[in-house]
């Protein structure tokens, strides 16, 4: 079965910078994005959970999918996030973004409402049904209360838009499973990033990655390392990014990418509320583990 896209190399999870006014300050974007591009991603991934959709307005929303659609190269792969918590306002957002140019989205379950199997089920028939677009799931059940369950892969799994799986259990197991049983159906995208090395050798051509904002040159030159067959420099590699990825899996996610924005020189501002700064410490541990990246 040849998929509808075949999703390759690393593409982040884009933070939304904000200015001083509280506003998206696509300024700080534009430069956020061109850094990004030097290092060498392949696509963008813009309002996902590290590009904090769940404080923005549906114009605001809007305004970073166009931004991100009208920079983007005809080469480079766009995934619109298109979370909410009820099935109609993804329909309504699965959409907006389809209207923009986007063919393709990223889409955990529903937050919150914690729907069964048969409910997710029908939850993303309904999106393919209201709109031509290609689906990445997305498992992370810490943070959404429900898991994709191999129930609801085996069901998809012969849908050729149903196109991959952002896998960001930690539970590597579940990724060896997921790329094992469903090759050549739905493609394993790298989510756990901590352990995005182990999922290279299981398959996962594609990684989705919100760290990347902050270290887009070694995460591309991991990349990079793997598909040239060199698993020793892509080792080297991942033993430098894992401290630092292990500190942004412990807590305070978006904050310290946001931070690591900053440290590189590229202005990310600060999160909206519920999300709060960063306190000294939290700072400190980052910036130390950040040292040998931020010289890459």
């Amino acid at each position: 079965m040849s998929f509808n896209v075949k999703l390759s190399g690393v593409m982040p999870a884009l933070v939304t910078p904000f200015g001083a006014d509280g506003r998206v300050d696509f300024k700080a974007f534009e430069q956020i994005l061109t850094h990004l591009r030097a290092a060498g991603v392949t696509g963008w991934v813009p309002n996902g959970s590290t590009g904090e959709y769940f404080s923005q307005s549906t114009e605001e929303r809007r305004a970073v999918l166009q931004f991100v659609k009208d920079f983007a190269l005809p080469s480079e792969t766009l995934i619109a996030g298109t979370n909410a918590p009820a099935t109609r306002e993804v329909i309504k957002q699965t959409r907006m973004a389809k209207e923009i140019g986007y063919d393709n989205v990223l889409l955990a379950p529903p937050f919150y409402t914690r729907p069964t199997q048969q409910e997710l089920t029908r939850h993303y028939e309904a999106v393919l049904e209201a709109v031509d677009v290609n689906i990445v799931l997305y498992s992370y059940p810490a943070k959404d209360g429900a898991d994709i369950s191999f129930e609801l892969m085996d069901h998809f799994a012969d849908n050729p838009r149903v196109i991959g799986i952002k896998e960001s259990s930690g539970v590597l197991q579940r990724a060896v499973d997921i790329a094992t049983r469903y090759k050549g159906k739905i493609q394993l995208v790298s989510g756990s990033d901590d352990i995005a090395l182990d999922f290279m050798f299981w398959g996962a051509d594609s990684w989705i990655c919100g760290p990347s904002n902050c270290m887009a040159k070694p995460c591309c030159d991991l990349d990079r390392a793997w598909k040239a067959g060199d698993l020793a420099r892509a080792k080297e590699i991942m033993t430098v990014l894992y401290r630092a990825m292990n500190i942004l899996e412990s807590g305070k996610f978006v904050q310290k990418i946001k931070y690591g924005c900053e440290l590189l020189g590229l202005p990310a501002g600060q999160c909206r509320a519920p999300l709060g700064p960063l306190t000294d410490d939290e700072k400190a541990e980052f910036r130390t583990a950040m040292e040998t990246i931020l010289n890459w």
